[in-house]
């Protein structure tokens, strides 16, 4: 692995334009070919972007000898092939979230990646944040106290378009798989694997959800209480509640940002701690940065988001979806 990760980036979207943005911040990394469905999108992208290469098909950007990485910003449908791509090439994967349409496609890229011995991860950008890392960290250490409840909610306002990717079941729209990945990932990784699911959930306009609830269980007794919607632009607030105190995260989040640590009245050491974490950009650095510190520690997987949690990250969003009866065409 040469001392600058070579990217490439699969889709020409507003994610995909942000990560290259947002990596131009990395003094380590560098984009240096996108691949689209057309010849004319990629020269578009490139030229934006200043990407030197730009290839016709997604096929021919996972064989670039020049690409380390690959960056799949594909729509939700398009994750699992795209991502194989890459994978049978041999290049280290990152796939933005959600990883895949459903838990089997998770599994198929999961089994091709080991078998193919390559790096692949969940572009679950917040995972990978100073802000979450420092909350991981708190947590675990035990200043709260076993948790015992995790609020968090995602919502935004969008106009009624029946062409809008998230009102398309064409392309794997709705509130859940989009907007409520974030509350059931961030649950995941403060709590596991849950052991019981309950969800409820409106229909938008065109059949995909539009606003959709849910209580996960724990063993122990732990709750998470998520919501999501498209319906209205939310606080996007989340509050971590142990035996010992909280955690309270200030603003959106699952972007940078600061939070406060209170214990619970009575505690000896009463008050508020807050933490701050003021950076340049988007946030979306972090989890290349994480791919390339895996990749030059030989590793195929990242310990802050395993592939196994990825696979059990979208059973849940598979539940969730049998009980309020989602379904996708081509897929269910």
């Amino acid at each position: 692995m040469s001392d600058t990760i070579r990217w490439g980036v699969i889709g020409t979207g507003g994610i995909a334009a942000a990560f290259v943005r947002d990596l131009a911040l990395l003094g380590d990394a560098e984009v240096v070919a996108v691949g689209s469905r057309s010849q004319e999108s990629a020269d578009r992208f490139g030229d934006e972007h200043g990407v030197a290469h730009r290839h016709p098909s997604y096929a021919a950007l996972a064989a670039d000898p020049d690409v380390d990485a690959v960056y799949v910003a594909t729509p939700h449908p398009g994750h699992h092939d795209a991502a194989l791509l890459a994978i049978e090439a041999g290049k280290a994967v990152l796939v933005e979230k959600p990883f895949t349409m459903n838990a089997a496609e998770a599994r198929s890229l999961v089994e091709a990646a080991r078998a193919r011995g390559t790096f692949l991860m969940e572009a679950m950008w917040t995972r990978h944040l100073p802000r979450t890392l420092a909350i991981r960290e708190i947590v675990e250490s035990g200043r709260i106290g076993d948790i015992v409840l995790v609020t968090a909610e995602h919502g935004q306002w969008f106009a009624d378009d029946p062409e809008f990717r998230l009102f398309a079941p064409e392309l794997g729209g709705g509130a859940l798989l989009d907007l409520g990945i974030y509350p059931v990932s961030y649950a995941h990784m403060l709590l596991g694997t849950p052991r019981a699911i309950t969800a409820a959930s409106d229909a938008a306009f065109t059949g995909v959800d539009g606003q959709t609830s849910m209580i996960l269980q724990f063993d122990g007794g732990a709750h998470a209480v998520l919501t999501t919607t498209l319906r209205g632009q939310s606080e996007c607030h989340a509050v971590i509640v142990g035996r010992e105190g909280r955690i309270e995260i200030d603003g959106v989040f699952y972007r940078p940002g600061s939070f406060r640590v209170i214990p619970r009245v009575g505690r000896e050491d009463g008050e508020p701690e807050v933490h701050s974490f003021d950076e340049p950009g988007h946030g979306l650095r972090y989890q290349a940065a994480e791919v390339g510190r895996c990749l030059r520690a030989g590793l195929t997987e990242s310990p802050r988001l395993p592939l196994d949690e990825t696979v059990s990250i979208m059973e849940t969003l598979d539940e969730v979806r049998r009980q309020i009866g989602l379904t996708y065409p081509g897929l269910d």
